[in-house]
């Protein structure tokens, strides 16, 4: 009877803890998402958007997405991820030559809502020492890889001088082959401000004429991410 009655309270402890721990997440994670120090969207009041494109692969599709921005004579930003840059360097510096804005996408492409402060900050840190070190230029747009940050990561990008930049409206251009599809979530409702999140990939870059010509014979200035602020 003591026995059961042990095992019983003891379930009863293990389950006041967790429901400790569950209720102190929820709230962190409500507390981060209403964070107002990250940007889903730019200034509403003009009518620019942008059409952000994040880099850790894709080489073959992004001097073919140069050359179409080229074409509408727009510039963009490009949040380039670490490793990537590393191994590319020529790529970064033509981005960069062809007049378009460069943002740190992380190093590793970690799940950066996983990582303690000092975590989120050596990954900010190493992408930023390699563009800088290699193009001369200080970044300070941040996107979060898979768009997964807590706390600790908006903290460790105030830190460095930086701004975490999510997305108004995602393509899932990385997921879904598919150009019609990638169009539609690009252009659908398309509003003041909007940050529309891409990626270098095949259907993209079919996607990506349509896109523009769209959103320009729709009055909408597409440029870069620091001009939608």
């Amino acid at each position: 009877m003591k026995k059961s009655l042990i095992i019983a309270n003891i379930i009863i402890v293990a389950m006041f803890i967790a429901l400790i721990g569950l209720s102190f997440s929820n709230s962190l994670a409500l507390e981060t998402k209403a964070d107002s120090r990250v940007i889903y969207q730019g200034n509403t009041s003009k009518n620019n958007v942008c059409f952000m494109i994040n880099i850790y692969q894709g080489n073959e599709y992004v001097l073919q997405m140069l050359d179409i921005f080229d074409n509408f004579n727009i510039k963009t930003t490009f949040f380039v991820g670490g490793s990537w840059a590393v191994k590319n360097i020529d790529l970064i510096k033509e981005i960069y030559a062809r007049g378009h804005e460069l943002g740190n996408h992380g190093f590793y492409h970690k799940d950066q809502d996983k990582l303690d402060f000092e975590g989120n900050q050596q990954e900010i840190e190493l992408c930023h020492k390699v563009v800088y070190e290699n193009i001369g230029v200080n970044m300070s747009l941040f996107a979060p890889p898979s768009g997964a940050y807590n706390i600790n990561t908006v903290d460790a990008a105030v830190s460095l001088n930086y701004s975490t930049i999510m997305w108004t409206r995602d393509t899932i251009d990385w997921r879904d082959q598919n150009k019609d599809l990638i169009y539609n979530r690009a252009i659908k409702d398309l509003s003041n401000g909007d940050l529309i999140l891409m990626h270098p990939t095949k259907k993209s870059v079919e996607a990506l004429s349509d896109i523009l010509e769209y959103s320009i014979n729709k009055g909408f200035n597409p440029t870069t991410v620091s001009n939608c602020l």
